[in-house]
């Protein structure tokens, strides 16, 4: 193991030989030591200064650091630096994609296909295609919701807070940036804030350019299909001048009952000012599952709500059933609660989340239009749901409560983001279903006696294009969703954007390329001509690659990442400063502090 000088002259010569073959351009191909350029030409000279960005990439975890040279005549030096793991499946993986391309391969899998790469990548691009769109739309109507509160205040930049709630809005890794970003770009006077081969070389040459042809092929014809779905700004505009029409017709008493977007008031007047205290009992009901839950409302330097809650199933036999037997249910699973929670045989206020479509004319009482998300109970439209929950409370003789206020999801969510933030004045839902609602002028509010301060308008605006305000921006595949639906012809726009039926735009896209040879090589599976089974959550499993590559860059951002935001949103939008939150507790917790106004405000008249 001991080397003498003469061993370690002859090494040093030897690798002298191989530095030259490597800076040889005739011999640097075969040379060991390849003496690879990198480009820096000088070094330091005392006169650098500034900020810099550093990324030191060389393991299983890399460094981001943020360096500042100070010139001066002290060459100082300071750092500051944040280490991040690196995930074992991006090591091994090929990228961003890795991710994304996996689960749409075992999705596909999963329904009885064969994907080759390129299928993955295809359905890739397709729930890409589809998930965008459904954000552009969102943003044009809430861009048509903005400008109406703009206009109202006759206010040169408008400057307000949307909270917002919904499965597709949380869970979709990228749903809520193109929301954002298209909502910038559609409403540039606003500022808002918002609370992922055997015969040889010539046949093979042959084959590979009948395959590279084909796919150039495939793929451009599947481009052609989705640029149907892709819809152009000027496109986006329109839809959005045709959303203030309508809720212009929904808001006036003589267009109001041929309007498809309905405007309908809510008699929610007020928002929480901190002096609301109590406990209180919310019902959210808006889809398969539906919450209890009691709410503890505290006031003064404490000001806190405290929450606790149940989730309850509701069973397709009693969505589907009489109207009796899902109010009862109901009511067995709020004294399930009651008692779980110690509260056997208590009365208390009781706010309800009843997210369809409804008719108010005072706070407590709720008139069903039409059912929507799937539900066909009978003898509920029509109806005042708070009179057939309390008659199923009285049927059951075991508590009593007081229902103090019905509203709909997107109230209830924008009241919990209003009680942190007072600005909110516009509540959006993107899940099971779709619906915003926004503050709007008692004068504008022509349903309503009355033209003083503000009512906040439940837009109901899933309704949107059933007058045919969209028929030119749907496609096949959404003309073959909304005829196989519960309910063919009514809530067109719903069906374009929520939870519920994108996995089925995406699913008729799919079935079409495959019977057309565009994918999976023409083999159509049993399971993926079976309605509904293309789950909505797959897009946002599909589309995680998205995510994976924005966590990467948000760690390498972290330093200077607030900065560059507000810089670039400054020079992309300078008219208009954005923000969104999001609704962490739900439209329950919103209904709950609706009843503590509502109880507050009758207990003052008292």
């Amino acid at each position: 193991m001991r080397l003498s000088e003469e061993n370690l002259m002859d090494v040093s010569r030897r690798f002298r030989r191989e530095m030259d073959k490597g800076l040889g351009r005739d011999t640097n191909l075969t040379a060991s030591v390849k003496m690879l350029p990198t480009f820096v030409r000088s070094t330091p000279d005392g006169t650098e200064s500034g900020d810099f960005l550093a990324l030191d990439l060389g393991g299983t975890n890399f460094r981001v650091l943020l360096v500042k040279v100070s010139a001066n005549g002290k060459q100082k030096v300071e750092m500051e630096n944040q280490i991040y793991a690196i995930p074992e499946t991006l090591m091994r993986g090929s990228g961003c994609e890795k991710e994304g391309l996996l689960y749409a391969e075992q999705v596909l899998r999963g329904l009885g296909l064969d994907p080759s790469a390129e299928d993955c990548v295809a359905v890739q691009r397709v729930c890409h295609t589809v998930s965008t769109r459904a954000a552009h739309l969102c943003a044009a109507t809430l861009a048509a919701v903005l400008r109406q509160i703009r206009d109202n205040k006759a206010a040169e930049r408008l400057r307000t807070t949307i909270g917002v709630d919904g499965s597709v809005y949380k869970n979709h890794p990228q749903f809520a940036r193109r929301l954002h970003k298209m909502v910038r770009r559609l409403v540039p006077d606003c500022d808002v804030r918002f609370l992922r081969s055997e015969d040889g070389s010539g046949k093979g040459a042959a084959m590979v350019t009948a395959v590279a042809y084909r796919l150039a092929e495939q793929h451009a014809e599947r481009q052609r299909v989705l640029d149907t779905l892709r819809l152009s700004r000027e496109q986006l505009m329109e839809v959005k001048r045709r959303m203030e029409e309508g809720m212009k017709r929904g808001l006036a008493r003589d267009t109001h009952d041929s309007a498809s977007v309905k405007m309908l008031p809510t008699y929610v007047r007020s928002t929480p000012d901190g002096t609301e205290r109590g406990d209180f009992l919310a019902l959210d009901l808006g889809g398969t599952n539906f919450r209890v839950l009691l709410v503890r409302v505290r006031s003064g330097k404490r000001r806190s709500v405290e929450m606790h809650n149940k989730i309850y199933t509701i069973s397709q036999d009693i969505m589907q059933g009489t109207g009796e037997e899902l109010f009862d249910h109901i009511v067995h699973c709020i004294g399930d609660f009651l008692e779980y929670m110690g509260l056997k045989g208590a009365s208390l206020p009781l706010g309800f989340t009843f997210s369809f479509p409804c008719h108010q004319t005072r706070l407590d009482q709720g008139i069903l239009l039409k059912w929507t998300k799937g539900f066909k109970a009978t003898g509920c439209e029509g109806e005042d749901v708070a009179a057939l929950l309390k008659d199923a409370i009285h049927r059951m003789e075991e508590f009593d409560l007081d229902v103090v206020a019905v509203v709909n999801d997107t109230v209830g969510t924008m009241m919990t983001c209003g009680y942190e933030d007072q600005r909110c004045e516009v509540g959006l839902i993107v899940g099971t279903g779709t619906n915003a609602c926004y503050m709007e002028e008692m004068e504008n509010v022509e349903l309503v006696e009355g033209d003083d301060g503000l009512m906040c308008v439940n837009m109901e605006w899933g309704a949107f294009g059933d007058r045919g305000e969209l028929d030119e921006f749907c496609t096949q595949f959404d003309a073959a969703v909304d005829e196989r639906s519960a309910n063919p012809g009514k809530q067109r726009f719903e069906k374009m954007i929520s939870g519920m039926y994108l996995g089925e735009i995406v699913r008729n896209v799919l079935l079409d390329f495959t019977t057309r040879g565009l994918l999976f090589r023409g083999k159509l599976s049993e399971r993926l001509k079976t309605r509904g089974i293309f789950e909505t959550k797959f897009l946002s499993q599909i589309e995680r690659c998205v995510c994976v590559c924005t966590c990467v860059c948000v760690c390498v951002c972290v330093c200077v990442f607030s900065t560059i935001m507000r810089e670039t949103l400054k020079d992309l939008a300078p008219q208009c400063d954005v923000s969104l939150v999001q609704s962490e507790d739900g439209s329950g917790k919103g209904a709950a502090l609706i009843t503590a106004v509502a109880c507050r405000l009758r207990d003052a008249k008292k």
